[in-house]
Formats: C-alpha cells, structure tokens, sequence
C-alpha cells in the first residue's frame, strides 16, 4: 500500500546565479546611497518619519537606517550591518558607504564571469594588506592626557550636530567612560556603556547644563514624603533584592478558622513577620533602604519610625548601577545581611524636584564605577539627538582607553591604503590580480564622498589627493570636511580611532563576499492575492488509487 504523497505548489519562488549577484549589489548600493551624504562633517541630516508617527532628524548612519522598511534580504542584512557596527564601535556610517563600493567595482567582475571566490579571495587578500598598512601608520597616545582625548573625541564627533556646542559633548563622554573604566589588569581596561553608564534626557533648562554625576540618579521619591528624610549626608546604604511585604501563598491558599481569635492571631503573625523583616534590617543601622520589591504601609511605618528612608519597585539595572557607585552588596534575604554588604561610598542622597517630577541623588560618591549623565535640553527631538550623538562620542572614547592608537582622519587612512594596495597589485599573479586592485579603488569612496559632501570639485580634489598618495610624501595628508581643502591632518587635528578604522574594514569586505557569494534567494513566502482574484491553490494529496492510475516504473 502506497502512503500518501503531498505535493506543494506556488510555495517556492526560486532567483539564481548573476541576476541574484546583481540584485544583491543593486539593494546594498541603494541603501549606501541613503547614507552617502551624512558622512563628514558638512554632511546634510534625514528627516525620518516613525513608526509611531515621529519624526526624528539626524545624521547618524544608524539611527537612519534603524527607521528604513526594506524587503530585499541584502538590504536587510546591510542594515543589520550598520546596527552591529554601532553598538561595536560607534559608527555605522562608513563600513555601509564602503561596503557598498566593494560591491559596486565587484559588479563589472560578475560582468566578465569572474568566478566570486576568486574575487573575495583577492578582497581576503587586500584585507591583510590593509590591516598591515594601518598598523605601520597608527600613532599610539597617552590615554591619561586629557587635552589629546578631547581632541580626539572632538574629531571624531566633530561630524555631529552636537559638534556646535564646542567641548561639551566630548567632556561628557569622556568624564563619563573613565569613570566606569575597570582595570583588568597587564594594562587591559574595560569599559561597559550600557550597563554602568545611565543617560537620563530632563526636558529643560539649557544644554549646557548638562553634566555627569558622580553617582547615580533615579526617576523615583521615598515612599512616604512626609514623613522621612529626603537629603542624608554620608548615608548608609542597604539594597535588597526581596519583597519587605508580608508573602503571599504561591498556590491558592486555603486557611481554616474556627475560632474567632484566629483571625487576630493570622493577622498578628503577618505583622510580626514584617517587624522581623525590618529589624534584621534596622540592626545595622541603616540611613537607604532601597529594594526592588514591594514595601508594605507597615514595614515604611517600622523604617520612618527609625528615621530611615526607603525607595521601593526600583528596575533591576538601577539597583546594579547604585550597587556599583556606593559600594553597596544587593542582598536577596534580609537575615543574610552582614555588615559588609552596606554600602558607605556615598556622599549624599538628595530628592530633588527637576520640572514637575521627583528625581533621587545618590551622588557624591568616592570611588564610583557607574555614573548617570544628566541631559538637559530645550525639546525631546533636541535631546534624542544629543543622546545618539553622546553614545557615539562616548563609544570612541571606549575604543581609545581600550586600544589607544589613531590613525589619521578626513579620508587620509584610506587613501594610504588605496595607493599602498596600487603598488602591490603589481606583484600579484593571476587573476586576482585585477579584483584586487578594483578593491583598492574602493577604498577611496571615503575620501570622494567627503569632497562631495563639502562641496569642492571631487575630480580635481581626488586627483590632487592621489598624486601626494602616490609619492608616499606624507601618510596624513587627507581632506578638511569643512573647508574642503588638502591639508595635513596632524596639524589640523583631524583623528580617527585605530579600533574603529580596523573594524570598519573588517566589516565592510567580509560583508561584501558574504553577500557575493549569495547565488540563490529562495524565498517561501506567499504573495498575497489581489481581491477578486482566486484564492490560493491547495496542496493536493495523491490517493493510493491515483497512483494506481499512473505509470509506475516496473520493478
């Protein structure tokens, strides 16, 4: 007996070979396209209408391509690209813009029949080479001279719409990451944005008010205003991680009474559960309980009482974040708190009232490994982007302490190891010969679409720009985004972070062979039907009475 046969048609739609290579290139050029004009500083901003109906201006490659609604696989994966390199380093614009041209000179190859290993062998190739060249021209500095970091983090921002507000931005993020920097020891620092350093956006106030605090800064009051302290010098700090509320049964909990003082004695035994509770807490004298549980009416009668203040519901990364500036231990159980796990690093705890909302100070603090940025701004759209461009500058303030080499800016890098790949080509045999001197070329997109962007003749600026390349007079001679003029960009101070230059690099060629060496889009996603038209067909199953009725090979 024959089992039944399913058979599925209209599912598969199926694109094969160069069309799909061309596809490809076609959908990563149009989304580097998009952001081609926001490199540099002269560059223009996008107005981006959200999902929810906002707008958002700005000229952050991420923060752009974040808000695009593609369908073409490359596309996507271009824009995850982009998402990937800015929370990595700080800058999702070049690696797109690059990535883009790699595929671009890629195209005339598939043209010719070129086979695509053989093309992503000769970017494999150019990669090396690449690295190699920006090793030999990388500068290293003193990441403990401050001067040099605000140079840096102020070139490297200098792109930036923030970048009118002078060193502000800059002190900010670098303020903010050798705060939380860690040491790890054989000269290694670790530095963790995301979780030890908080950005609050206030709206209000001027820019310039802006500030870090050597603490932490809460959106909550104590729980009972009027009744405890809302400023404590030096406090005495306990965190839990536990309810200060009488438990509830997990299950459905059934309790028997039969008599009527029961009731009182149920009720007795709650109450003494939570002064237990609070006296094991009390014992150790504390000024802060913070908890981010619930706090029952009884236990905050108990601590106002003691002339302690409580905050309570507070999130899980706050609760780490104060843990890590006043030196405090988060406890689970309050009958395992010992003396050592209250945090004493505070200088001061302060509710104050910003706009119409309360915000908490645990600020002040000795030796803090978690900061909160305080953002001031005169509108939310002014603050957002203040804040994009505060996670890119502090991002490259992370790259240097990690790794504190630079390698020239304002195209220059790129345009050493452009010429330097020319020269070597010469020496390369076979067929890759030609893919990697087109990957060569590629590399002085960035530096064309600078001149584009700042509005000089690009021709005439390019060549100019080869020529000095070509001689090898002078590694760091590059193009001035704003000016547009061919200058030395040691004395003008134009920096890149080596980290960042690297890891663009990376990125972008191992990109483009991923993508090149895609020669199939097999999608099994149905087209909706128009109205009025039939709706799909359904799979069929083959009966064991229809195969009866076919040919069937002889056995």
């Amino acid at each position: 007996m024959h089992a039944p046969v399913l058979v599925l048609k209209d599912t598969l739609k199926r694109e094969s070979g160069s069309k799909v290579q061309h596809a490809n290139i076609q959908a990563s050029k149009a989304v580097a396209d998009i952001i081609r004009t926001t490199l540099g500083p002269r560059s223009m901003l996008k107005m981006l209408l959200d999902a929810a109906g906002g707008i958002v201006v700005t000229n952050d490659g991420n923060a752009i391509l974040r808000e695009l609604d593609v369908a073409h696989p490359a596309a996507k994966s271009m824009i995850e690209l982009s998402r990937t390199q800015d929370e990595e380093v700080g800058d999702g614009t070049s690696v797109i813009v690059l990535a883009g041209e790699m595929l671009h000179v890629a195209e005339a190859f598939i043209d010719k029949n070129y086979h695509p290993t053989v093309i992503c062998r000769a970017y494999n190739k150019a990669l090396e080479d690449a690295i190699a060249v920006l090793d030999k021209i990388a500068m290293t500095i003193d990441v403990k001279d401050r001067a040099t970091m605000l140079g840096l983090v102020k070139s490297c921002i200098g792109t930036k719409f923030t970048s009118q507000f002078g060193d502000l931005i800059a002190d900010l993020a670098i303020d903010a990451t050798t705060t939380v920097g860690v040491e790890l020891g054989q000269g290694l620092r670790e530095v963790d944005i995301k979780k030890y350093i908080k950005v609050e956006k206030v709206p209000g106030g001027q820019l310039e008010d802006s500030k870090v605090l050597k603490g932490v800064m809460i959106n909550k009051d104590v729980v009972a205003p009027g009744k405890m302290r809302r400023k404590i010098i030096n406090p005495r700090i306990i965190l839990l991680d536990s309810p200060l509320e009488y438990k509830k049964g997990e299950n459905q909990t059934n309790a028997e009474l039969m008599k009527e003082e029961d009731w009182s004695v149920l009720l007795k035994m709650e109450e003494e559960y939570i002064e237990n509770l609070c006296a094991q807490i009390l014992k150790f004298k504390p000024d802060l309980v913070i908890t981010e549980k619930g706090l029952s009416d009884l236990a905050c009668h108990y601590f106002s009482k003691a002339g302690v203040s409580a905050i309570r519901r507070l999130r899980k990364t706050d609760n780490n974040r104060i843990a890590k500036a006043s030196g405090a231990v988060i406890v689970n159980r309050p009958d395992e708190l010992q003396e050592s796990d209250v945090g004493t690093g505070a200088g001061l705890f302060e509710v104050r009232k910003i706009g119409d909302e309360f915000f908490a100070f645990i600020d002040d603090c000795k030796d803090p490994k978690a900061c909160t940025i305080l953002l001031r701004g005169a509108s939310k759209d002014l603050l957002n982007e203040v804040e994009r461009n505060l996670q890119d500058a502090m991002s490259v303030a992370r790259n240097i302490i990690k790794n504190p080499k630079l390698v020239p800016g304002g195209g220059a890098t790129e345009l050493t190891v452009s010429a330097m790949l020319k020269q070597k080509s010469a020496s390369i045999e076979g067929i890759e010969k030609w893919p990697y001197e087109a990957a060569a070329i590629a590399f002085e997109a960035i530096p064309r679409t600078l001149a584009q962007n700042c509005g000089v003749n690009v021709i005439r600026t390019m060549t100019a720009l080869q020529g000095k390349h070509g001689s090898g007079e002078n590694a760091w001679i590059g193009i001035d985004g704003n000016t547009g003029e061919i200058t030395d960009m040691k004395e003008r101070k134009i920096w890149d972070s080596y980290t960042v230059k690297a890891q663009a690099f990376k990125t972008a060629i191992e990109a483009a062979c991923m993508l090149l060496r895609i020669d199939d889009i097999v999608s099994g996603i149905k087209k909706k039907q128009a109205p009025g038209s039939q709706g799909p067909s359904k799979p069929t199953i083959e009966q064991e009475g229809d195969a009866d009725n076919e040919n069937m090979i002889p056995e």
